[in-house]
């Protein structure tokens, strides 16, 4: 018997025990807002989002072409119409989450206003919106669910048996909108005690997945932008380990955290890591930084040395009191953080790279798993990428490798419109469109997601419309280019009433006050314009 019988029964029972004070309830009614509230804490979501997650991770092990994918929203309401899309094209939610960026954070959701991606937004932003998204989620499951049940009432007033079971099954096996987040807590914002206090307000808002970068917190910048800063190993492992220690005391013992690295575009770092003995972790760190050889006499004042192998080892120091790298280090630098992050608490990798080279990434992978056989990726197919250029120049070397004529081709303006039916492009289309295919089966990702979607979807529709309304348009702009295309493509959101969910409101009206109820949804609601 599925949980909506149980629950008619269990109710059923109730108002027999309770007798004539409960003559108003109907147990079905009750049913239904218990399928349209499954989920009542955050606590349960992050839970039952975490079994999602370490199933598919156990899935993509076992074959690389069942990889995870999500797309960033920086709103509930957006959120939710990507999952009620998914839904509608695909049938099923399975291996789609969503991702929450630090970077949409700061531009868009901070009291302070639009801010760089700098962790100068306020912490419990994060929180606020990992909150935000599930309310849209479980919302959406409600209206969703709504609807199948104003269809059964409908099949059984019209005598339809065979419709009736049709929609109970699908109300029976109705399939959640409830989906993993992958939640940036940035660097952690501040010491490991304030990422703890972070990463448990996450948790119980419903992330199950935490990503944490090694930069330094107060100096943390975008990770396609100049200046990063990174930490020893021990300080990112200390706040590995506070991330597990909030998701073991709130009883996600399954919990998943991403260790992201920095490290191939941050020649930085602002302290000199603690060492006890030569090659542990902390010589390692250290083993990396631009140092001069000099002898006692040439120290100066307040020089900084490091003593190793029996030479003085000056390391550069920049006016702004940061350590310097030596040039070519970063990768060799990255699979040292990720080894030593998977070994120490971390569950999945997050390389960030200056641009999608499948090869590139492959090269690194390779390397920690020699180590840690079953590591993978999470991996940012970011818009900070000029993704028609870099596979197009990725194209035209290929080509010119293999001794093919690439004379018609000006490499440095591959973006240009005049290359766009050439073949180079065509190829370079078809290497962007199975990247994430090839890069799950040849550089072990796991999860791809692109960090700023609707960030841009949102600024580029916005765009169209107002071109064409404030000039000559007027209305047909919205109509012809919004409101004529949500009716013929199906999107919820042309009933916008019942998307923000005055069916479900009219309903609750009927079980709360039967036929005395004063509901919304009659004969003149425009909505019914919309079929």
């Amino acid at each position: 018997m599925s949980a909506y019988q149980n629950d008619i029964k269990a109710v059923a029972a109730l108002k027999e025990k309770f007798g004539s004070s409960w003559s108003a309830i109907n147990p079905e009614s009750v049913a239904r807002m218990r399928a349209q509230n499954r989920f009542k804490t955050g606590l349960e979501i992050a839970q039952y989002t975490a079994d999602i997650m370490r199933k598919d991770m156990e899935e993509y092990d076992a074959d690389s072409s069942l990889y995870t994918q999500s797309l960033g929203c920086w709103h509930g309401f957006i959120g939710q119409q990507k999952l009620i899309s998914i839904k509608k094209h695909l049938k099923t939610t399975n291996k789609k989450y969503l991702y929450l960026s630090g970077w949409m954070v700061a531009a868009l959701r901070s009291d302070f206003g639009p801010l760089p991606d700098q962790s100068m937004h306020e912490k419990t932003a994060v929180s606020d919106l990992i909150e935000e998204l599930y309310t849209f989620l479980r919302q959406a499951d409600s209206r969703e669910l709504d609807l199948l049940f104003t269809a059964l009432d409908a099949a059984r007033e019209a005598g339809d048996q065979a419709k009736a079971a049709e929609i109970q099954n699908q109300i029976d096996n109705f399939e959640t909108h409830i989906v993993p987040i992958i939640a940036d807590i940035d660097a952690g914002f501040g010491n490991p005690e304030a990422t703890y206090l972070l990463a448990k307000r996450m948790i119980e808002a419903g992330a199950c997945c935490i990503q944490i970068e090694n930069q330094v917190s107060d100096e943390k910048q975008c990770g396609h932008q100049d200046g990063k800063v990174t930490v020893p190993h021990a300080d990112f492992l200390a706040k590995i380990a506070a991330v597990r220690y909030a998701f073991l005391e709130l009883g996600i013992d399954n919990g998943v955290i991403v260790a992201r690295t920095d490290s191939l575009g941050a020649g930085l770092t602002k302290q000199i890591a603690v060492t006890n003995k030569p090659g542990d972790l902390g010589d390692l760190y250290n083993s990396f930084l631009d140092c001069e050889e000099i002898s006692e006499a040439e120290l100066g004042n307040g020089d900084v040395v490091i003593k190793r192998e029996g030479k003085l080892l000056r390391p550069k120091r920049l006016p702004s009191n940061l350590f310097q790298f030596r040039a070519g280090t970063g990768e060799d630098r990255c699979v040292l953080d990720c080894i030593t992050s998977l070994q120490n608490g971390a569950d999945l990798l997050w390389i960030e790279t200056e641009k999608p080279h499948v090869g590139q990434i492959k090269g690194m992978v390779d390397r920690i798993r020699e180590v840690i056989p079953n590591a993978k990726l999470v991996y940012n197919n970011s818009p900070s990428f000029n993704w028609t250029l870099n596979f197009r120049q990725q194209v035209f070397d290929a080509m010119a490798a293999e001794g093919k004529d690439v004379s018609a081709y000006d490499r440095a303006k591959l973006m240009s419109v005049e290359y766009d039916e050439t073949e180079l492009a065509k190829l370079a289309d078809e290497k962007i469109r199975t990247f994430q295919r090839d890069g799950s089966a040849h550089a072990g990702i796991f999860h791809h997601l692109i960090t700023l979607p609707t960030y841009h979807t949102a600024a580029l529709s916005t765009d169209n419309l107002a071109k064409g309304y404030f000039a000559d348009q007027g209305m047909l702009a919205y109509v012809k280019g919004v409101q004529r295309q949500e009716i013929r493509q199906g999107i919820a959101c042309v009933k916008h009433q019942n998307m923000a969910g005055s069916d479900i409101g009219d309903n609750h009206k009927e079980y709360f006050a039967g036929e005395a109820a004063l509901k919304a949804s009659g004969k003149d609601n425009t909505m019914n314009q919309f079929h």
